[in-house]
């Protein structure tokens, strides 16, 4: 499958182009700000290395969030306009599981804490077994609710904000068997995620989780890491 994967959520501008597990073209810039001013000139610089025509990718995928409110915009409106364009299908990859999918696709038997810093003192948090299935749904916590919650399972902490957690960690639970702080998550996974989510279930439509009258979106039980593993 050509798929185009799109990621502007977090601290990060990233563009891949892949075919099945092969990266045929990628762009990645940390940036916190200017991801409107700096994704179209990347994604042509990408059409242009791989002589892409978007009309003949299979799917493009794109995170939704949680993340910036502007920056999830940015990378959305990006991804449907090739999309309706270029008559390509358009999914959503929620920014927690792109985080989580590396490290659960590498070891299966340690629970997996993919976390985003929320700004005073909370933090956007999901929790997964080893086998990708949601132990705690997506949820906006105080990071010391949110370390008191996750303590028990003595998981492996990966996110922008893996190292809050990590420092608001009680004395009295076993420490976190790896915190993997991380600006952005991983583009490749965006897109491997992308080829296998359904996209009746899988909207390019921000996913908030703390914005007024917003509400969890109810298809985010399970990361297909499986599916998605090269």
């Amino acid at each position: 499958m050509h798929i185009l994967a799109i990621d502007t959520a977090l601290e990060a501008c990233s563009v891949v182009l892949m075919n099945g597990d092969a990266v045929v073209a990628r762009e990645h810039q940390a940036m916190a700000r200017g991801h409107a001013e700096a994704l179209m000139p990347m994604i042509e610089r990408l059409r242009e290395t791989a002589s892409l025509d978007f009309a003949t990718l299979d799917r493009i995928a794109v995170t939704v969030g949680p993340g910036s409110f502007t920056g999830l915009r940015v990378g959305i409106a990006a991804a449907r306009g090739i999309g309706l364009a270029a008559g390509n299908p358009v999914v959503g990859v929620t920014t927690l599981g792109a985080y989580a999918a590396p490290l659960i696709a590498a070891d299966t038997s340690t629970p997996v804490v993919a976390a985003i810093d929320a700004r005073h003192h909370h933090v956007y948090l999901q929790a997964f077994d080893g086998d990708g299935t949601t132990r705690i749904k997506p949820a906006y916590l105080s990071i010391a609710d949110a370390a008191r919650r996750i303590a028990p399972f003595i998981p492996r902490l990966v996110g922008n904000a893996a190292q809050l957690l990590a420092a608001a960690w009680p004395d009295d639970e076993p420490s976190p068997v790896a915190v993997e702080q991380q600006a952005a998550p991983s583009i490749d996974w965006v897109a491997r995620l992308g080829t296998v989510v359904d996209p009746a279930s899988a909207p390019p439509k921000p996913f908030y989780l703390k914005a007024p009258d917003a509400q969890p979106q109810a298809t985010t039980a399970q990361v297909p890491i499986q599916a998605a593993r090269p």
